[in-house]
């Protein structure tokens, strides 16, 4: 078996050693209303002890305002499963989130030239 990697239950060689859905214990609707771009901070309270290793990994990403999309992509976990595993933790009361603010329309034709013209301008 080869070393671990980043997180808990991998494996160089065979990667995710348990399904992602094992560790929502199977779940996949989040009792808290998230999207992706909802805006998740920890309160300073801790996870409860019954909570897996996934639930301690996502509280650490939330130091300041993280979206669950980034949290998601850090934990290498599809979004569904890593909603599951932040509404949980807004649940005990170790995090807060918030929906997105949209100032202006997010398909409106003049935001989505102006992010464009700055990824553009980044490449």
């Amino acid at each position: 078996m080869g070393a671990r990697q980043e997180g808990p239950w991998l494996d160089d060689a065979a990667g995710r050693l348990i399904r992602p859905y094992t560790v929502s214990g199977g779940r996949t609707k989040p009792t808290a209303t998230l999207d992706l771009l909802s805006m998740v901070m920890a309160t300073g309270g801790a996870p409860q002890p019954h909570m897996g290793p996934e639930h301690s990994l996502a509280l650490g990403l939330c130091g300041g305002p993280t979206s669950v999309a980034e949290i998601a992509a850090h934990l290498k976990l599809p979004a569904v499963v890593t909603k599951v595993l932040i509404s949980d933790l807004v649940d005990c009361g170790a995090l807060t989130a918030r929906a997105p603010r949209y100032h202006t329309n997010p398909t409106d034709r003049s935001l989505l030239e102006a992010v464009l013209d700055g990824l553009r301008q980044r490449l």
